[in-house]
Order: structure tokens, then C-alpha cells, then sequence
């Protein structure tokens, strides 16, 4: 059976996307190995870790309208290539600074690789399927990202070289994705002028509260993943007896596979309630993760981990839910950046601070520190939250 070429573009943008979400997310299950061969400290896998954050970071801020002015087909290859660089970068790094440069690049392609390819998808998707257009590429995004460190850490596991093996198939399949983009064509567009000027932008002043529970549940959200990305392969061999980049990569690609499953189904719920109940599900889960850190009770770990897919989801799903609520079409790009760029500081404030108190007091206290400070919050929102929804 062969593909109808009115797909073929959509497949290829598909693939791109797919193919640099994996290359974002393959490097975690790989940090203790860096860790033991180059003597690092905990905070310096955070900063590691943080340093891919501050290039999607930048690229929201000052290149996400990219794509409005040299079109998604170009920012797409141009979010290729620098995968393609960031991997190759990690592959020959030699200390913290060189990975943490590579790490650097391959953030600035994520952030040009999810906007240009979410608008590719809307414009490649034949005409009957536009209305499943966001839908998909949110599947496809979380896909990607759950088979990073699945991957990395089951090549890794295996391989007589694990921080060199794992990057090779990727960045082959990103020369591949990045040839295969040259061979669709880009429908007309108006160009905008190019600038990197920021323009983050809030909604009305009525929706203001409901605004900040929004964007501090995705902080809340993205800081857990973060958290097992960067930390939880250091600190699960103090958890559970079992060991290695395998394990750790699935534990991580664990938490976004239930997470996209929880989306998907929870899709009909209002947006309010699964912002509480995400809320509610992240404090059990962090409960539970300090439990397991300090009695070593190795079943905590997989239910705790579960558990923040399952706040993950939730979290994001309302959170996003309340910002399509209080905005329009004139304004609902810059909100959804500023909502974006909040959720996004859960990935870096609350993991170097895990990462600072794990040098000085143990890996114990950086990971309990976490749990009490994002867990206080979590709970602070919940009520602010519910007192919004009584008046």
C-alpha cells in the first residue's frame, strides 16, 4: 500500500519533529555515567540540565516568531540542523562545558523545531484532518520526548562506548529528516518583518489570578519531569536496587507515556478540575517520593513516579485548558509564550536549587528540599485556586 502524496509533506514534518524531541530528551539517562567518568557534582547535572532549558528559553523570547517571517519549512531545517550540531557537540565533548554548549544549541532547536513544526503540521495535514492538526502534534511531541531516554539509556545500557553510542542513530536520522525537508514545498505565506524583540503579553485583568494558578501549575509540572530528568538517575540507585541508563530512561520515559495516556483521556474534564486534581496528584506524588528517599521502600518510586505523570498531565491539560479560555485570537500567541516562559522556570529555578542543596547536604536533602518547596506551593495554588472558583 503506498502513501498518498497528499500526506507525504505531513509525515515528513512528523518525523522532523518526532526526531528532535528525541534528540532533546536522550541525554538524561546518560548523566550519572558523565558524572562518575568526569568527578561532576549533582549541581553541575543541573546545570547541564538547565543549559538546554535557557536555549528554549531564549529561542521563546526572542526567535519564536521565526516562522513568521522566513516560514515553518526554513525554521524547521534551520531547528535540524542545530540538533543535528548540539548532538554532535555532545558526542565529542570532553567536560561539563563543552556538553553544557551542545545541551545549549540543541535548546535553541527545540524551541525552533516545536513552534515552526506545530505550524507545519496545521498547513501539511490534508484539508478533512486540519480540525486534529493540535491534537496530533501534541502526541507526537510527547512521543518524542518519552523515546529520548528510553532509547539513550537502552543503547547505553548495552554499549561498550554509552556516551558516544546513543547520539550516533539520532543524528543520522536528523540528516535524514533534514534531507527529506528539502524535497516538500511550503505553501505561500505573508512574511513579517524579522525580529527579536520580545513580546510576552498577559490577558485581561479579570482573568489575571486564574492566569498566574495557570502558568505556576505548568511550573509545578514541568520542574517534576525535570526533576527525574536531570537528578533521578543519580538518585535511584539510592532508591530502588536496580541500576543503570535503562532504568533510569524508562522511569523518565514512564512519566510523559502516562502523562500523554492521562491527557488523551481526561480531554472531556473541565479544565478547573483537572488543574485541582493535577495539583492534588503532584503533592501525593512528592509525599510519596520523600518517603521512598528516606525508609527506601523501592515500590514508592515506581507509584510516585507514575503519580507525577499522571499530575503532569492533569496540570498541563487544565493549565492550558483555563489560557484557551481567557483568550482570543488577537492575543492568545503572546499569552500562551508568557504562560509558556512561566512553566518553563519550573525546568531551572527549582532544580538548581535541588541540585545546590545536593552538593552541600546530600542528595537526600536536594530531592526532599524539592519535594517540600514545589509541594508548599502546589498546595498554596490549590487553595488560591478554590477560593477564585467560590466567590
Amino acid at each position: 500500500m503506498t502513501t498518498s502524496p497528499s500526506w507525504r509533506p505531513f509525515i515528513m514534518v512528523s518525523l522532523a519533529l518526532c526526531m528532535g524531541t528525541i534528540g532533546t530528551a536522550l541525554a538524561s539517562p546518560l548523566y550519572p555515567i558523565y558524572q562518575q567518568l568526569w568527578g561532576l557534582l549533582p549541581s553541575h547535572i543541573t546545570y547541564i540540565f538547565v543549559a538546554y532549558m535557557f536555549g528554549c528559553l531564549a529561542t521563546l523570547l526572542f526567535l519564536g516568531r521565526t516562522s513568521n517571517s522566513f516560514g515553518f519549512l526554513r525554521t524547521l531545517q534551520i531547528g535540524m540542523a542545530c540538533i543535528i550540531l548540539g548532538l554532535s557537540l555532545s558526542v565529542f565533548a570532553s567536560n561539563a562545558l563543552w556538553l553544557s554548549i551542545g545541551r545549549f544549541i540543541i535548546g535553541i532547536a527545540s524551541g525552533l523545531i516545536s513552534t515552526s513544526a506545530m505550524l507545519g503540521l496545521v498547513y501539511t495535514i490534508p484539508e478533512q484532518h486540519k480540525n486534529n492538526a493540535p491534537q496530533l502534534s501534541s502526541i507526537i511531541t510527547v512521543i518524542g520526548f518519552g523515546l529520548g531516554p528510553f532509547i539513550g539509556g537502552v543503547i547505553a545500557q548495552f554499549s561498550e562506548q554509552p556516551l558516544v553510542t546513543p547520539y550516533i542513530p539520532v543524528i543520522f536520522g536528523g540528516l535524514a529528516c533534514l534531507i527529506g525537508l528539502f524535497f516538500i514545498r511550503t505553501p505561500n505565506f505573508e512574511p513579517q518583518p524579522f525580529s527579536v524583540a520580545p513580546h510576552l503579553e498577559l490577558p485581561e485583568k479579570r482573568d489575571h489570578s486564574r492566569f498566574y494558578i495557570a502558568g505556576l501549575t505548568a511550573f509545578c509540572a514541568f520542574g517534576s519531569f525535570s526533576l527525574f530528568a536531570s537528578l533521578a538517575p543519580s538518585f535511584v540507585k539510592d532508591a530502588i536496587p536496580w541500576h543503570g541508563p535503562l532504568v533510569s530512561g524508562s522511569a523518565i520515559a514512564s512519566i510523559l507515556l502516562v502523562s500523554a495516556i492521562v491527557q488523551f483521556m481526561a480531554k472531556s474534564i473541565p479544565s478547573a478540575k483537572c488543574v485541582n486534581a493535577g495539583l492534588m496528584v503532584l503533592i501525593l506524588s512528592y509525599a510519596l517520593l520523600a518517603l521512598c528517599m528516606t525508609q527506601h521502600w523501592s515500590a514508592l518510586f515506581f507509584i510516585s513516579d507514575v503519580l507525577v505523570g499522571v499530575g503532569h498531565g492533569l496540570g498541563l491539560l487544565g493549565a492550558f485548558g483555563l489560557v484557551h479560555q481567557m483568550t482570543n485570537n488577537q492575543n492568545r500567541a503572546a499569552v500562551i509564550s508568557t504562560y509558556l516562559f512561566i512553566g518553563y522556570l519550573g525546568t531551572i529555578i527549582p532544580i538548581i536549587a535541588a541540585g545546590y542543596l545536593s552538593d552541600h547536604f546530600g542528595l537526600m536533602v536536594g530531592v526532599l528540599g524539592f519535594c517540600i518547596g514545589v509541594g508548599l506551593l502546589c498546595i498554596g495554588l490549590l487553595f488560591w485556586h478554590r477560593s477564585l472558583n467560590t466567590n
